[in-house]
């Protein structure tokens, strides 16, 4: 949907401009025989896996993946098992199709930056083809393209050589960035066009259902934030003896020592019975206890 299409480039963008500044800032080739290696792929490829588990972890279809458990009421068969496989297989590649947006992304732009796959790659380049090859042992030439990246460092008389090894290093690096994009865009479509001709709805049939779940999901956190609300007011005017922003308040309740203890301190979930859970210290509290003790009326002088 367009939504998804909207989120999608917003995360784009961001990845775009976060490796801008990223680079400009924290980037620097150590121009060192294998230390280039490690420090490019390591700004290759460690970002884009944070990006990716972070993509995981801000998806609500991960979190219902995990924690989602089997109906007690629902009967276990053959049919129904081969169904929550395929269930799960689909909200995996849906889970990791979104999260891939902000690694890929990553990856695509530094491959065209080239700075990283220069840094990494510079001293596995034949020097010899260049031209320039001075009488050294081969540790010694690793040594001398280790430098490339850093202009300041290579000898005047290889300053051509380094000039073309870059070109070349660059050059392979912007392919390699353009070629991801083009096998990531073409597996998106394909993988769009093959869940159409197995989708057992029809486009406008699938149109409708997909704005169903919408308003279904927007109504679900409507009424999840009304009746949480209303239900913990319950609470708060038992403990307090009024509701916050009741008018007319004649009378509030002042807490006892022993309660005021009762209600601090660490909440867990508790688990009251096979059914129900308390959610909170006063929630277990108003559950449990009277809502005797003092009480003082608000016009009356202290």
């Amino acid at each position: 949907g367009k939504e998804v299409v909207i989120a999608n480039a917003i995360i784009a963008i961001l990845t775009i401009g976060g490796q801008q500044l990223f680079s400009f800032f924290t980037f620097s080739c150590p121009c060192h025989v294998g230390q280039n290696l490690i420090y490019g792929l390591a700004f290759l490829g460690v970002p884009a896996l944070i990006l990716l588990i972070v993509g995981y972890a801000l998806n609500n279809q991960t979190w219902r993946l995990v924690m989602g458990k089997r109906s007690h009421f629902e009967k276990v068969t053959s049919s129904n098992q081969l169904l929550k496989c395929k269930l799960v297989c689909f909200v995996l590649c849906s889970i990791t199709g979104r999260a891939l947006v902000a690694p890929v992304t990553w990856l695509a732009v530094t491959l065209i930056n080239g700075s990283y796959y220069i840094c990494a790659v510079s001293e596995y380049v034949p020097l010899y083809y260049y031209g320039a090859a001075p009488n050294v042992t081969a540790s010694e030439r690793r040594r001398i393209l280790a430098t490339f990246p850093c202009s300041q460092l290579v000898p005047p008389e290889l300053t051509r050589a380094r000039d073309e090894v870059i070109l070349l290093l660059r050059y392979q690096s912007q392919v390699a960035g353009w070629l991801l994009i083009a096998v990531v865009v073409t597996t998106v479509f394909l993988s769009y066009c093959l869940a159409s001709c197995f989708s057992p709805l029809s486009f406008l049939h699938f149109r409708y259902w997909s704005s169903y779940v919408h308003n279904e999901q927007e109504l679900f956190d409507e009424a999840t934030e009304q009746h949480s609300r209303l239900y913990a007011m319950q609470h708060v005017r038992k403990f307090f003896g009024f509701v916050p922003g009741s008018e007319n308040v004649k009378e509030i309740r002042i807490p006892s020592l022993r309660e005021w203890q009762a209600i601090s301190g660490l909440a867990f979930l508790k688990r009251v019975d096979k059914e129900h859970y308390d959610y909170s210290l006063l929630h277990d509290w108003a559950l449990k206890e009277r809502a005797n003790g003092k009480y003082l009326r608000i016009d009356e002088d202290p």
